[in-house]
């Protein structure tokens, strides 16, 4: 008799199972920091308020559903994994083009409250959904992004990952909840041609998803091991280049520490550009911004694909123009994200610049991607001048990271925009450091619970 070899989620499930050591635990509380100021910050737009209504009639639970009180699990993933991409500033993992935070993040959260679980517990369920995330992303590859929402898609994986860390779930309990949650993922990237919240609402489903089939798989419901690799399965069906070794390739350490932060209110695509423009004038003298005539960008395919957008109308198309990014910078100065408004798509001095913004595909950079966003850009100037610069990495990248004290300024003005009070917004930040220290989510719920509606 010939015995089937360990399905890839039956391995993945075992390799969830090795123990979570301190730093990767200190790298999930700063990832938790960035992804609770992106979700504070979404609560400016309609969308909060939307989801907020949905909910308000609902029973109450014990899990903190951002802005809306306690709700039960279901609720609380709603609006929490909706929110922490709103603004378009969530993390990103670049080999797997996706982010892990924003769906990963809310289940580990929710379900740690749910099962009245420590610090530990919360940040261990981090890290597992990471990682599941990661090598699902990375293995699903370039041919898959180019219709699906590889968020939406591996994030499932992730939630399930995170969610069944929170219950203690053994590797074949885990590799059952995978195969249940990889049976029902994905999402399609047509909502970015049009202005709809869509994208936010693929994460919120993703974490849905993901804690239910946890929940099912604990409860002795199985779901089909062979998910990702069989002839039906995942890859088959939307991934015609995957590459199936990568969900478990032996690595040195766990994959969260190879995620990016986003420091600038745009698409990530956009910020290696941002990087280089910043870098080139500061090679001229101050104010060489005003003087910009002309600028050429040169990067790769999928930024371009995404972000080439010369007359964006609205917030969320500015946040998806390479054109606009580069405009604001000449006009304003280093991006908030007060430049990424309907007004400032309307504004004639930064129309006016993002007409002499021509984006190109540069080679090398493309041959480069996914694992490294690079660009170069050059300007020239009224007088004559040509500055110049290139970015291979961007800021935020593993390579060149952002400091503690940069993740947390980060979160303070991001809350503040979404009318989150300092002082609250402070204390917040300061309880999820704590937890790596062997903090509990008995002072950082109620925290949460004082955030209130922003309209």
């Amino acid at each position: 008799m010939t015995v089937a070899s360990p399905s890839l989620v039956q391995q993945l499930a075992t390799q969830l199972q090795r123990p979570v050591d301190a730093p990767a635990r200190q790298r999930a509380a700063a990832l938790l920091v960035d992804w609770l100021g992106c979700a504070l910050g979404g609560l400016r737009g309609p969308l909060a308020q939307q989801l907020q209504g949905v909910v308000a009639s609902c029973a109450p639970g014990p899990c903190t559903a951002l802005s809306a009180g306690q709700h039960d699990i279901h609720d609380a993933l709603l609006i929490n994994a909706a929110l922490g991409n709103v603004l378009e500033m969530d993390d990103v993992h670049r080999a797997a083009i996706l982010h892990p935070g924003p769906v990963v993040i809310p289940v580990a959260l929710a379900a740690t409250q749910r099962q009245n679980g420590n610090g530990h517990d919360l940040l261990d369920a981090i890290v597992r959904g990471y990682e599941a995330t990661i090598r699902v992303g990375r293995a699903l590859g370039t041919s898959h992004y180019r219709y699906w929402h590889p968020t939406s898609t591996a994030g499932a994986f992730g939630a399930t990952a995170a969610a069944a860390s929170v219950l203690g779930l053994d590797a074949t309990q885990t590799a059952d909840a995978l195969g249940t949650a990889g049976s029902r993922t994905g999402g399609l990237w047509q909502m970015r041609h049009e202005s709809v919240p869509t994208k936010s609402l693929h994460n919120a489903q993703a974490a849905q998803s993901g804690w239910q089939a946890a929940l099912l798989a604990q409860a002795g419901l199985r779901g089909p091991r062979y998910i990702l690799e069989g002839e039906q399965g995942l890859f088959a069906a939307t991934a015609p280049q995957a590459e199936p070794a990568l969900v478990v390739a032996a690595e040195a350490d766990w994959l969260i520490h190879s995620t990016s932060l986003k420091p600038w209110p745009a698409c990530r695509h956009a910020h290696p550009a941002i990087d280089a423009l910043h870098d080139a004038l500061a090679s001229g003298r101050p104010g060489d911004g005003a003087q910009v005539v002309a600028i050429e960008v040169a990067t790769y395919a999928e930024a371009l694909r995404f972000c080439d957008r010369a007359e964006p109308q609205t917030a969320l198309q500015a946040k998806f123009s390479l054109q606009h990014a580069l405009a604001a910078i000449c006009a304003h100065g280093t991006p908030v994200l007060a430049h990424y408004t309907d007004a400032a798509c309307a504004d004639p001095a930064i129309a006016r610049l993002r007409s002499a913004v021509q984006v190109v595909e540069d080679a090398a950079c493309s041959a480069r991607f996914p694992a490294h966003y690079g660009a170069n850009v050059r300007v020239q100037l009224a007088d004559g001048r040509v500055l110049q610069a290139q970015r291979v990495d961007a800021w935020g990248d593993p390579e060149q990271p952002m400091h503690p004290a940069d993740i947390d300024t980060k979160a303070m003005e991001l809350a503040q925009w979404g009318g989150v009070e300092p002082g609250l917004a402070h204390a917040l930040i300061v309880q999820v450091r704590n937890l790596a220290e062997g903090g509990t989510l008995d002072t950082l719920t109620p925290l949460l619970s004082q955030v209130s509606p922003c309209h």
